[in-house]
């Protein structure tokens, strides 16, 4: 690759094109935040407020109790946990002592949280009262030692936490003591505010911050591990980009956490900016117009299905949704209807941008000017990145209009896949003394610098946001008794992005006796909600090639085919 990058010439008058980064623990943002703008409001919780000083303290005190049960540097600790305060509290205490968070979606089954965590190593985790009967048996069988139990009210006002629980409106579940159980607010309170809670030393650029989970360019989920310095990059770089003012904007988190996007946009980002985050512990359309409107919110990042979804609400008039200023809308493409739509009914203006887990995860947006942006383009490189089209067989950089995998390199860029040597040095390249993250994506890109993914990881499916690999839905079905061959696939809906169907083949035996409502059940009991899915269909066989690869695309398209057809 030249040294040009002709992006640069289409940068708004207010973004830098290099920026510097600070070589500092990510719970160094909320110290120094605390330091900076102490009284001022970090997060606005269902009513409920923390100042930055109070977070802090909050952290500092978690921190203590972390160390107390027997947490030590480079332990990893896993989180599974909806947008809330005790999230904040607990990621960024795991930092401050010099641990590892791996962070899990709270709609995971027993078999995924046994994956990750035996994966990740994690001996201790952070999680939901209402969640841990549902992995309790996960957690006794593969050894974990500490379990901190909170309750979603917790951090909630008194009279909403107490009517809450009364309506049955807050999920709760009685957790039974025994050792190793522990309570998160008992733990804070058994822990004064001073003296700070001890600060491990790390190496910014080489010990990792989390362990993110993701199916990478290939298979099943693998922990993508992004130190300190990745993720303090990309929150310096995403606010450069948005040009928020610091201390002046509202933030709404509604993207989760527990997901790579919503950390670092959300979480990390406003934690940089020193505003006001409200936070929402699911999306629901109403109660985001309700708050937008509310807490007058400026910046709201977010995926094109909840955009579409606030569009389409029969109510979205009778809020006013004009005091948002701008949107980064990523995790898949960003229709242009959907962007004329919310942009007429609010005044803002959103872009899409594009990112993966391994580069934490954002390293391209539309400028957030409608002069600059391109319809169809995922826009232009962040500051202190770069990127290229490589040949999809040689190492070797194409030129603009071809066609080739996108690869990017920046300070983003993760350290690499967790005990996984192969994986990492097929995903991370050395060109000219510069690591390249090859994406997995074929794209192009234009002569001004715009990049244009056109076909996205080939495999992958698309779902309200969601990234969901077929070959995880595959191997579920393989487990059923039943199944002698399966497919999963995506199939194109306006609504959700794609919906997920499968394609099975019954061994001889169980051909009319095993019904598709009995393969769905079991797809209910051993993967997420997002993942299960819509439709099965049986089949006498499957496309394949004649060394026996699954033609999952014949199928795809098959079926794109018949429903055009009516």
């Amino acid at each position: 690759m030249s040294e040009e990058r002709p992006w640069f010439k289409f940068y708004p008058p207010n973004v830098p094109t290099k920026i510097k980064i600070p070589e500092v623990r990510i719970d160094e943002l909320l110290r120094e935040a605390a330091k900076e703008s102490p009284n001022s409001v970090a997060m606005d919780f269902m009513g409920k407020t923390l100042t930055f000083k109070e977070l802090d303290s909050l952290v500092d005190r978690f921190a203590s109790a972390l160390i107390e049960i027997g947490v030590s540097q480079k332990d990893v600790v896993a989180i599974m946990l909806p947008n809330s305060p005790q999230f904040a509290i607990a990621y960024y205490a795991i930092s401050r002592i010099g641990a590892t968070s791996t962070t899990m979606n709270p709609l995971y089954t027993p078999r995924e949280v046994e994956h990750q965590m035996t994966d990740s190593g994690a001996k201790t985790l952070v999680i939901l009262d209402a969640l841990y009967p549902n992995v309790k048996e996960v957690v006794k069988k593969i050894g974990v030692k500490a379990v901190i139990i909170t309750n979603l009210g917790d951090f909630m006002p008194p009279i909403k936490r107490m009517l809450g629980k009364l309506l049955k409106k807050i999920p709760t579940a009685e957790v039974k003591p025994e050792p190793g159980i522990y309570h998160m607010m008992e733990l804070i309170s058994k822990h004064p505010p001073e003296p700070q809670a001890p600060k491990k030393k790390v190496k910014p650029k080489d010990d990792v911050a989390v362990l993110l989970y993701t199916g990478g360019t290939t298979g099943l989920p693998k922990g993508a591990m992004l130190t300190h310095y990745n993720l303090v990059a990309n929150a310096v770089q995403c606010n450069a980009w948005v040009g928020g003012e610091k201390g002046k904007e509202v933030m709404l988190s509604v993207l989760p956490w527990y997901h790579v996007y919503g950390q670092t946009v959300c979480l990390n980002a406003s934690i940089v900016l020193q505003n006001k985050n409200v936070v929402l512990p699911r999306f629901d359309p109403e109660l985001v117009m309700k708050t937008i409107q509310k807490h007058k919110v400026t910046l709201f990042p977010a995926v094109a299905v909840i955009y579409n979804a606030i569009n389409n609400h029969p109510k979205v008039k009778k809020y006013n949704l004009s005091s948002l200023k701008s949107g980064i809308s990523g995790a898949g493409p960003l229709p242009l209807a959907v962007q004329e739509t919310f942009e007429k009914l609010t005044g803002a203006i959103i872009c899409e941008g594009y990112g993966l887990t391994e580069a934490a995860p954002v390293t391209h947006s539309n400028p957030l000017d409608k002069n600059l942006r391109k319809v169809g383009s995922i826009g232009i490189p962040l500051p202190n990145t770069d990127a290229g089209i490589m040949h999809l067989e040689e190492n070797r950089f194409l030129g603009s209009g071809e066609e080739g995998e996108l690869v990017v390199s920046g300070p983003q860029v993760m350290k690499g896949y967790l005990n996984r040597p192969k994986e990492t040095a097929e995903t991370l390249i050395e060109i000219n003394g510069k690591i390249w993250l090859r994406t997995g994506d074929i794209a192009k890109m234009d002569e001004d610098g715009y990049f244009y993914v056109v076909d996205r990881k080939k495999e992958l499916i698309k779902y309200k946001g969601y990234s969901v690999f077929p070959r995880e839905i595959e191997e579920v079905l393989f487990k059923h008794e039943a199944v002698q061959d399966a497919a999963a696939v995506g199939i194109p809906d306006p609504a959700v992005g794609e919906i997920i169907k499968a394609f099975v083949v019954l061994k001889p035996e169980y051909r009319g006796k095993v019904t598709e409502s009995s393969i769905l059940e079991w797809c209910k009991k051993n993967l997420a909600a997002y993942k299960v899915p819509k439709e099965i269909e049986f089949r006498d066989s499957l496309p394949r090639t004649i060394v026996g690869k699954l033609l999952r695309r014949e199928l795809r398209e098959e079926e794109i085919r018949k429903r055009q057809a009516g």
